[in-house]
């Protein structure tokens, strides 16, 4: 396989992460509907439509601080800073951005009700489709891994067997998918505590998994993902604590 992957749409070469990365959006937001209208929701429609925006803006922000803060000096000496900052983006910053967003909303419109689990399984969809792509672009997304001699490791594109990281986080999101739709069945959860499993288990992989990623780091090893990683766990510190306090109950199935 050769990387990066295009795919030609008539005489017009489209990059497969591209494609992906559109699919992963359109293909989540559907299933979204879906789940909204078989599952219900539980604020009005017009409020969650600002819910949505503030998601949607506060991800895109997020997502391009974050990106440009991975390697400050490279963005202090850009040429063109603005380029710079409109070029990156994280998936990282896009959730916790994507959070921020919501939160400030909901103070805006006064509603107290948690939002975040409609999103979950919607948002591990559309993660899913975007990593492949970014596994599809190889070397040309900074999303692959240091070099390894494992023997699954991966010549993405440079003549050097590396960390296939971005199957190593699809695999993750799967086996995560598969959890939280266990928990889900077999307990009953205060409302939003679906949403808050998924970022907390999440926010715990991509801090190990950028240890075997290469990039500019900050202090004690750790860069500019991992730092924001800790900010989000410690925000969720009293679940990380006691977990328990997520959970009602245990369902209780007739035989």
């Amino acid at each position: 396989m050769r990387f990066p992957n295009t795919l030609y749409v008539g005489h017009y070469p489209l990059l497969l992460h591209s494609a992906f990365e559109f699919a992963g959006i359109f293909i989540a937001f559907r299933y979204y509907l879906w789940l909204k209208k078989k599952q219900g929701d539980i604020i009005q429609s017009e409020r969650r439509m600002f819910v949505i925006i503030g998601a949607s803006l506060g991800a895109v922000l997020g997502a391009r601080v974050v990106g440009s803060l991975e390697n400050l000096p490279a963005w202090i000496n850009s040429a063109s800073p603005w380029l710079y900052f409109f070029g990156n983006k994280t998936l990282v910053g896009g959730l916790l951005g994507g959070l921020a967003g919501v939160e400030l909303v909901k103070i805006m419109i006064r509603e107290k009700q948690n939002t975040g689990d409609l999103f979950t399984f919607p948002l591990l969809l559309g993660m899913i489709i975007g990593r492949l792509g970014c596994f599809f672009a190889g070397l040309h997304e900074e999303t692959y891994g240091l070099p390894s001699h494992m023997p699954w490791a991966l010549d993405l594109g440079d003549g050097t067997p590396r960390h296939p990281v971005t199957l190593y986080e699809i695999l993750f999101l799967v086996l995560l998918w598969i959890v939280l739709a266990r928990v889900k069945k077999n307990y009953l959860l205060f409302p939003g505590a679906l949403f808050k499993m998924f970022l907390i288990s999440y926010l715990l992989f991509r801090l190990c998994l950028d240890f075997i990623k290469p990039g500019w780091r900050y202090c004690f090893g750790l860069g500019t993902i991992q730092l924001v990683c800790i900010a989000g766990l410690l925000y969720y510190a009293k679940y990380i604590l006691n977990p328990r306090s997520l959970i009602v109950s245990k369902r209780e199935y007739a035989r």
